[in-house]
């Protein structure tokens, strides 16, 4: 069996979540990870995009090499962030996880139409939750190759 070398520096993650709560379980599960990692957070649809453009308060942020991404957000939706990352050639190849507590055929169907890498739904329950985003860790870090900054 052949065995991925190290990675040289920190996985980014940038994670779009505007529940305190999730925001916390999410941190929470990232920290108890094998692999080494920097977790952004931003509240809300704007923020997330200024982030990813490197404008204002976040000249200096990192370019994330996955996000995770909440539907329903303010000020601009998560679909708004999908529809304009996925359209921008300085930012499409960033893999995008959608994770929201939607289980509507159409958000699902949407996302998909915008080139969502993934879709899903948040659980309510503690355990449940950390277990997807321990998941997510072990695939989405572990398991693919993410693209070159």
């Amino acid at each position: 069996m052949t065995t991925t070398p190290p990675r040289r520096r920190p996985v980014e993650i940038l994670l779009v979540e505007d529940n305190p709560g999730d925001v916390r379980l999410t941190r929470e599960a990232f920290a108890d990870t094998r692999i080494t990692n920097n977790l952004s957070v931003v509240g809300d649809g704007e923020e997330a995009m200024a982030f990813l453009r490197r404008e204002g308060n976040y000249s200096a942020a990192p370019r994330p090499d996955i996000i995770l991404l909440d539907l329903n957000l303010p000020r601009k939706s998560g679909r708004e962030v999908l529809e304009e990352v996925k359209t921008d050639p300085n930012l499409l190849a960033i893999p995008i996880v959608v994770m929201t507590t939607s289980e509507a055929e159409g958000d699902i169907l949407n996302s998909y139409y915008h080139h969502a890498n993934a879709y899903v739904t948040k659980p309510v329950d503690l355990d449940c939750f950390i277990d997807v985003v321990t998941k997510i860790e072990g695939f989405w870090l572990t398991i693919v190759k993410l693209p070159p900054e």
